[in-house]
């Protein structure tokens, strides 16, 4: 008898799944997945988000700010070399990927690429 490699339904963890076409099926549960949805997807996951000069950051970094932004009802942006302590990694909107609070501005997200890690 041979072995059964595919994996078990993610469902109701059966073990008879089995291939048709591009799709794994459950004969148990009836469901059915991607065959290519096994490690690849686990692995694509967890994203890694790099400052300016490519250094990888996490939850609870402190940046400081490399180029002056612009920020829509300041009269002053936020300049060049302001310190940002205590960033959060979200998934944000138009690359918006870091949310933090900033001195005298509030909250407010940032780009990774207009940060270096300290």
């Amino acid at each position: 008898m041979t072995e059964n490699l595919l994996p078990p339904c993610p469902e109701c963890a059966g073990a008879y799944t089995y291939e048709m076409g591009a799709l794994l099926v459950c004969p148990e549960c009836g469901h059915e997945w991607p065959l290519t949805s096994g490690e690849p997807a686990g692995a694509s996951e967890e994203r890694v988000i790099k400052d300016a000069v490519g250094n990888v950051l996490a939850d609870g970094d402190t940046v400081t700010v490399v180029k002056g932004l612009k920020v829509k009802g300041s009269p002053s942006g936020i300049k060049a070399g302001t310190k940002v302590r205590n960033i959060r990694l979200v998934e944000g909107v138009d690359g918006h990927d870091i949310d933090c609070r900033i001195e005298g501005f509030g909250s407010m997200q940032l780009k990774s690429s207009v940060v270096r890690k300290v």
